[in-house]
């Protein structure tokens, strides 16, 4: 595996703008809830994908029932199982992201480098949230 490093991260979440929540819940309790709230409020333009909650809102974003319905993107955050994450990345890559990220847990190793061989930056088995707290990253971007 080749883990991004803290600048790659750091600049990846800095010049980020729009991301495409893979996963996303209504659920409060769930981490894809916390997650995608903790995006808005850091002021990026965030659409939840989820094609069992399509045409509802989270947090106030109407959830999109495909990845395509919410492009175009910068940034995909998978919130998915590792067997499943691997088809997101591919269509991510069809669609012309910049990058994906794939949640704490989610590990696909082949769908990570066919993202790498396409261009994408990946990020894999790490959390915005954290990695945006821990990297000391500004309250919101480009702040």
């Amino acid at each position: 595996m080749i883990a991004a490093d803290d600048t790659t991260i750091r600049d990846l979440l800095l010049a980020t703008r729009r991301i495409a929540v893979v996963g996303a819940s209504d659920r409060p309790d769930r981490p894809s809830h916390g997650v995608f709230g903790f995006l808005l409020a850091r002021g990026y333009d965030a659409t939840p994908v989820n094609p069992v909650l399509a045409g509802k809102a989270i947090l106030g974003r109407e959830v999109a029932a495909t990845l395509a319905a919410a492009g175009p993107l910068d940034m995909v955050d998978i919130f998915r199982r590792s067997a499943e994450a691997g088809a997101v990345v591919d269509e991510a890559i069809a669609l012309g992201a910049k990058s994906v990220w794939l949640q704490l847990g989610v590990v696909d190793e082949a769908a990570a480098a066919r993202a790498r061989a396409a261009g994408l930056v990946v990020v894999m088995d790490r959390c915005p949230a954290i990695e945006w707290r821990r990297l000391n990253l500004p309250a919101r971007i480009g702040a």
